[in-house]
């Protein structure tokens, strides 16, 4: 099928050319005939169709531009979303390393706070058995070798003092050691 224009709606379509700017333009060009032989809309026909073919052209650089843009965006979109992954990974790993780190150090200080607890206590102990066992040696000469009644009777006397306060400051550091062990762990954070 054809479509023949005639002189007066060719000369038109010059006129629009001229003022405008304008041309036909799309797959109605292919169906387009002239009626006359004049030149000047001959020549109209084909620069319509050679700009037709141009911007047909340009439109396909264009979209194929915009699809290349698009296939670079999606492949940025991939990387991203992969990269976004091993940050996840890598925050997870290191989150799990600090909770460890963290855990092992909790360990090493309570470890160290037995230990020291230990020391204190078998310090403590020594102290308490040293003096009871020479007090205890003290009163037992006094007795035998000494004939004097109020020097055993003092010496009696301080020995039963100094077993009571030996005995209370065994009783004190324990509860100290305990009450400062039992404040430390109120303290802690709860771990979730």
């Amino acid at each position: 099928m054809t479509i023949r224009l005639t002189d007066d709606v060719i000369g038109q379509f010059i006129k629009v050319a001229q003022a405008h700017d304008l041309y036909l333009e799309g797959g109605i060009l292919n169906l387009v005939e002239v009626e006359t032989d004049i030149p000047e809309h001959t020549a109209y026909i084909e620069k319509a169709k050679s700009l037709d073919k141009a911007r047909r052209k340009e439109r396909l650089e264009f979209t194929k531009g915009v699809q290349r843009q698009n296939k670079e965006l999606m492949q940025e979109k991939e990387r991203n979303a992969s990269l976004m992954e091993e940050l996840k990974e890598e925050k997870e790993k290191a989150e799990q390393a600090f909770k460890t780190a963290k855990n092992d150090l909790d360990y090493l200080q309570r470890k160290t706070q037995f230990q020291l607890v230990g020391n204190i206590v078998t310090a403590a102990l020594r102290v308490i058995i040293g003096v009871g066992v020479i007090t205890t040696i003290m009163y037992a000469i006094a007795l035998f070798v000494t004939e004097d009644a109020a020097a055993v009777t003092l010496l009696g006397n301080t020995w039963s003092n100094l077993f009571g306060i030996l005995l209370t400051n065994s009783f004190s550091i324990i509860g100290t050691i305990m009450g400062v062990k039992y404040a430390t762990e109120q303290r802690e954070e709860p771990t979730a």
